[in-house]
């Protein structure tokens, strides 16, 4: 098992995941991408347009491991 963090950005604005979370099995951070972007997107519903933030994956040794993009709707 590995840890993860999931960070939310749009470039300017970001939201820094501190603590990861332990994921077993490498499919599934597109899983956990998601739930995050769906979470930052509930916290932050003055936002309108999502098309420029994406959740960037980092292990604990900060290599960035998968991008995804904001999807909404």
């Amino acid at each position: 098992m590995a840890r993860y963090r999931f960070h939310a950005t749009n470039g300017y604005a970001c939201v820094f995941d501190a603590q990861g979370k332990d994921i077993r099995v490498p499919a599934r951070l597109v899983r956990r991408a998601d739930e995050v972007a769906q979470a930052v997107m509930s916290s932050l519903d003055d936002q309108e347009d999502w098309s420029q933030w994406h959740v960037s994956v980092h292990d604990l040794n900060g290599r960035r491991v998968l991008v995804k993009p904001f999807v909404s709707g």
